[in-house]
C-alpha cells in the first residue's frame, strides 16, 4: 500500500493518482465505540478542506469526518451502511469512508506521514 497521511482530527487518507481515499484513523474508531449509523456524502459534493464530508455515530457520540484536501466527492462506501465493522479495516480493504477526487494536490503536504502522526498520538490524551 502507498503511504498513508494523517489530520490532527485523526482523518486517514490513501492517495491513488489524484484521489484521496478518507477514512478514520484506528485511534479514531476506539474512541468512539461502536458505530450504529454512518452518514456518507453525497456523490459529486464539492468539499473544502476542513469541511465536514461524512458523520459517523456511535453508541457514545457523534463525529464529523473532515475533508483533508479541497476537491469533489466521486465516491461514497455504501457498503459502510451495512457493516460498521469495515471501518476497522485498512482503506484498501473497505475501511474507507469517501474518495474525494482532489483539486489541490500541494495540500498533502500540510498532512502528516506516519512517523509524524504516531508522535503527536503521544501529546493527545
Amino acid at each position: 500500500m502507498a503511504e498513508l497521511r494523517f489530520t490532527r482530527d485523526h482523518e486517514v487518507i490513501y492517495v491513488e493518482g489524484d484521489v484521496a481515499w478518507v477514512g478514520i484513523t484506528k485511534y479514531a474508531q476506539e474512541a468512539l465505540g461502536d458505530l450504529v449509523f454512518v452518514e456518507l456524502p453525497e456523490v459529486g459534493k464539492t468539499v473544502s478542506k476542513g469541511d465536514d464530508v461524512a458523520v459517523v455515530e456511535s453508541v457514545k457520540t457523534a463525529a464529523e469526518v473532515y475533508s483533508p484536501v479541497d476537491g469533489e466527492v466521486v465516491e461514497a462506501n455504501e457498503a459502510l451502511e451495512g457493516d460498521f465493522d469495515l471501518l476497522a479495516k485498512t482503506l484498501e480493504e473497505g475501511g474507507w469512508i469517501a474518495k474525494v477526487k482532489m483539486s489541490n494536490p500541494s495540500q498533502l503536504g500540510d498532512l502528516m506521514d506516519q512517523a509524524a502522526y504516531d508522535e503527536y498520538l503521544k501529546t493527545v490524551d
